[in-house]
């Protein structure tokens, strides 16, 4: 997740986020935002934190939701914040994500929840996708990662 889910509302305070990275190979899961903010958009697959969740727990419920597949959260990979901006229908605010490298542990590939569709791409042709801001740079960097490791 690069740019926040559900209604939001502009808040007082920022909205926390997490977002699993999950590869198959040379490929990356990415669900299509079904709703506001980025609604259209092609992203990695998370959500809002829930007050009392642990982090790595939040990743494992919004990766469920949003793709129907079931993960094990290792390592942190970055942390993405969006600021507040102009939005017409006055949903934008700030938002600060934390994308965690997940590992596959089973399930079935079925959109659920805000998003659209949830599919597979291969991670050397992400950049003709029309992705929320910061969405390649972070696929890359996981990818790399997951290769080091």
């Amino acid at each position: 997740m690069t740019a926040g889910d559900g209604d939001g509302a502009r808040a007082d305070r920022p909205i926390l986020g997490v977002g699993g990275l999950v590869f198959d190979g040379t490929r990356v899961l990415l669900v299509k935002r079904g709703a506001h903010p980025a609604k259209g958009f092609w992203s990695i697959p998370g959500g809002k934190l829930r007050a009392g969740e642990a982090l790595k727990e939040a990743v494992k419920r919004e990766v469920l939701e949003e793709t129907g597949l079931r993960v094990q959260v290792g390592a942190l990979v970055e942390v993405h914040e969006r600021l507040p901006r102009s939005d017409p229908r006055g949903r934008d605010g700030h938002f600060v994500v934390l994308d965690y490298l997940c590992q596959l542990a089973g399930g079935q590939l079925q959109a659920g929840d805000d998003a659209d569709e949830a599919r597979w791409f291969p991670v050397d042709r992400i950049d003709g996708l029309r992705l929320t801001p910061g969405a390649a740079k972070v696929v890359r960097k996981a990818f790399s990662l997951r290769m080091d490791g």
